[in-house]
């Protein structure tokens, strides 16, 4: 630890970098763990870029619900590029040390992919709500202008609005221990090394987390209310299914993606003793969401599943 450390006025000392120790208690042998986390980067990654070129290159698929697809599969990448590749050096090379402008710059990053994903759920989820209560007025309201703008608030929303966890987080004093109990740069285990107080970081944290990802959730239950509603007052049985149909795929990811933030934001509360749980539900609910959301779509939506075909068939026969 000492050659991580640089000396001020002979008697206090300041963190230059950090040692990142993977999950704790299985560091013995955590590299087997790599295996799994290696396929599901490599398929968060093969799905996404797959469904964009499926987007791209049938006309039909040209609509707002699949744009919002797209825009989630560049989101996912960027999540799980902004980790994996880290973790993976650390079980397979031994890379456990990381610069402190590194692990700030790698907190920034989550917080703003995951506010991204956040948002990006929110938008779909009104996409939803005007499809199935104002169909007649659905290509009006919904155009390629206000998936433009939509789009660029979520990016400003989340790249201004997380600024203030890794700077001050940055502020912080780390003087003494460098070793965290994690495979990534989690806000809240960095600041627990710091010899000052970080309580403001911590309520900073959840403060944004809240107002943020807290207003989206509450704005999609109410979108999806209003869609229950509404799709109840049908008298036709095979309408009620189209139209739940239509949303299910969106409504499984929420409840994955939500359920994750909720039991690591509790966990974090309670600041109990770093353990592996909370350290692989954190790992997990940066991986698994973008390995997850193009399979769900794909598997449970006909329209995409159609149009993989096409491009499939069009593929081969161009060769």
């Amino acid at each position: 630890m000492s050659a991580s450390l640089k000396v001020f006025n002979s008697t206090k000392f300041q963190v230059s970098e950090f040692i990142l120790m993977g999950f704790p208690g299985i560091h013995s042998w955590q590299h087997w763990i790599s295996l799994p986390l290696a396929l599901l980067y490599l398929s968060a990654i093969g799905t996404n870029v797959l469904i964009l070129i499926i987007i791209d290159q049938d006309p039909s698929l040209k609509q707002p619900m699949y744009l919002f697809l797209g825009i989630l599969s560049v989101a996912d990448m960027g999540l799980a590029t902004t980790i994996m590749p880290k973790i993976l050096a650390i079980f397979w090379f031994d890379a456990k040390v990381i610069s402190l402008p590194e692990c700030f710059a790698q907190i920034y990053a989550i917080h703003c992919f995951v506010g991204m994903e956040s948002g990006i759920f929110l938008c779909m989820a009104f996409d939803r709500y005007v499809a199935i209560c104002y169909p007649l007025r659905y290509s009006t309201i919904i155009t390629n202008s206000l998936i433009f703008k939509a789009t660029l608030f979520m990016v400003l929303r989340n790249g201004l609005f997380v600024i203030p966890v890794p700077v001050l987080a940055a502020q912080q004093n780390y003087c003494s221990r460098n070793e965290i109990d994690h495979c990534l740069c989690s806000n809240l285990g960095v600041t627990s090394l710091a010899c000052d107080d970080r309580r403001p970081n911590s309520i900073c944290q959840l403060i944004l987390a809240w107002l943020g990802m807290g207003s989206d959730l509450g704005l999609i239950i109410f979108s999806y209310t209003l869609i229950l509603r509404s799709v109840l007052r049908l008298n036709s049985a095979e309408a009620v299914s189209k139209a739940l149909s239509t949303c299910s795929s969106h409504l499984i990811l929420i409840l994955v993606f939500y359920t994750i933030v909720v039991v690591i934001s509790v966990t974090h509360l309670a600041e109990t003793k770093t353990t592996l749980i909370p350290v692989l539900l954190n790992v997990m609910h940066n991986i698994i969401p973008p390995s997850l959301n193009p399979m769900v779509y794909a598997l449970r939506n006909r329209e995409l599943r159609k149009s993989f075909q096409k491009v499939l068939c069009w593929s081969l026969q161009k060769k």
